[in-house]
């Protein structure tokens, strides 16, 4: 009987250790990351090509009105892990206001993220230059 007990108090504390493991920190990624300048449904949009790098697909969408940028989204970028999510968090954002900032493809890279910049600035070149900018 003892040990039917201690067994069975063990088999409780795994499952109860294992469903409360938690792999995350706590962060939370943005998912596609957006910011706008101009109200929904004004200029024109521009997709770029979808680029592979080591981390991920990345591709940048723009919206030009008046012939300047005025959103930038990334609605294709590395995913699927905690570390991309992380990158992607930091990174797409800063990358999104240089843009927005410099008003084309000629922006820093952001530390750390050396593979989503160069995927990101080569989608957002080729979209620049479908808008003819």
């Amino acid at each position: 009987m003892r040990r039917i007990s201690l067994w069975l108090l063990s088999t409780v504390a795994a499952l109860v250790l294992l469903f409360g493991y938690r792999t995350s920190t706590g962060l939370t990624a943005a998912p596609a990351t957006t910011v706008a300048a101009t109200p929904a449904g004004e200029g024109q949009t521009y997709t770029g090509e979808t680029v592979r790098t080591e981390e991920g697909d990345v591709q940048v969408v723009i919206t030009v009105a008046d012939g300047k940028i005025t959103s930038v989204s990334v609605p294709v970028h590395p995913t699927g892990g905690q570390r991309h999510d992380e990158i992607s968090a930091r990174a797409l954002p800063q990358l999104i206001e240089a843009t927005l900032a410099a008003q084309g493809a000629d922006i820093d890279s952001v530390s750390g993220a050396t593979y989503t910049s160069g995927g990101y600035k080569q989608s957002l070149q080729s979209a620049i230059d479908a808008a003819r900018l």
